[in-house]
């Protein structure tokens, strides 16, 4: 046994394998219920008659800011969107903060300001919260917790009716908000280009409600990327998932950075994209109404649901062969959310 055995290690944090490891090995034997066992974007529970869907998050990002967003914007879009891919309806947020003694107030003005805009594009209200103040090294700048709470209207996305054939979706272009990311954190100048996709996907999902399409699942594929939700997906239903790489939109920029420092995109963050499942017969009626919505003007089918075979993900590459497509294993990117 060596020290990695004994001790949060920065892996744990990935949003992959060892994320996944964490949860289902300590977690969930000591927090565990029916509701938070179904590992969800949120929790989705019925109280006095009306079906209500919570969740909570923490946001650490490195840097604070960054081509096309900062931490202020994506904590207020990354919980209306985890409530989103419940299929609720987001209403409100509360806002916890953590600030190093010594940060700017300039910064707290800009990032606050970020905040306001970012809940008024989604149409929710932030009306609770929390400040705290650490001294000087005990965080790093400012760290933001936010928690919301949405409407249900329907049967949640849960997965459980999903069957071989069914179709994915992906709304649009992956990586993009990691790479931005990265580049912003090391001040690469091959970055011209890159800008996070950071974005609230409430309208875009309710769009896709209203068009009648049958949908069975909704996920963003945030840590770990757009592979880290189809082994996962693949796990929770004991099916397989056959993706086909020609299918599946990635900007040129994205490409030619990944490839340049060996990262695969599939397995990059992305904070204004969703992935769906959904039943083959309606799958290209929803991406045409996707398609007509700002955020999934890139929307594609890029793969679909099969019977188990022997890898829970496979890939189908530009030249006819298959790769098996794992969950993540090691910190690709640290702290991109």
């Amino acid at each position: 046994m060596n020290i990695q055995d004994n001790v949060i290690m920065m892996d744990h944090g990935s949003g992959g394998l060892t994320s996944d490891r964490l949860i289902r090995d300590r977690i969930l034997p000591v927090l565990g219920n029916p509701l938070l066992d179904k590992l969800g974007d949120g929790a989705v529970f019925d109280v006095a008659g009306s079906r209500l869907a919570f969740t909570t998050d923490g946001y650490v990002v490195d840097p604070i800011f960054f081509p096309g967003g900062s931490i202020g914007d994506l904590a207020v879009f990354g919980t209306v969107n985890d409530l989103s891919m419940c299929g609720a309806k987001p209403l409100y947020l509360s806002c916890a903060l953590i600030m190093e003694e010594g940060f700017p107030l300039s910064d707290l003005d800009r990032i606050l300001s970020d905040m306001a805009g970012a809940a008024k594009r989604a149409g929710v209200a932030i009306v609770t919260g929390d400040t705290k103040v650490v001294a000087k090294g005990a965080a790093d700048k400012i760290f933001i917790t936010t928690s919301g709470i949405g409407l249900v209207n329907g049967t949640p996305f849960d997965g459980r009716s999903i069957v071989p054939g069914d179709k994915i979706i992906v709304s649009g272009t992956l990586a993009d908000h990691g790479c931005a990311i990265l580049a912003a954190r090391e001040n690469l100048v091959i970055s011209d280009g890159l800008v996070s996709d950071t974005a609230p996907l409430n309208h875009l999902t309710a769009a896709m409600f209203e068009s009648g399409a049958a949908v069975k699942l909704l996920r963003d594929p945030t840590r770990g990327g757009l592979a880290t939700i189809l082994n996962e997906i693949a796990e929770n239903t004991q099916l397989g998932v056959r993706v086909h790489e020609a299918a599946v939109p990635v900007r040129n920029e994205v490409t030619a950075f990944c490839g340049i420092l060996g990262i695969d995109p599939l397995y990059v963050a992305n904070e204004g994209k969703l992935v769906a499942v959904v039943s083959a017969d309606d799958a290209e009626k929803l991406v045409k109404t996707m398609r007509n919505h700002d955020l999934g003007r890139d929307a594609a089918v890029i793969g679909e649901v099969t019977p188990a075979g022997l890898a829970p993900v496979t890939l189908v590459t530009r030249i006819g062969g298959e790769r098996i497509i794992p969950m993540l294993t090691g910190e690709q990117l640290p702290r991109i959310c």
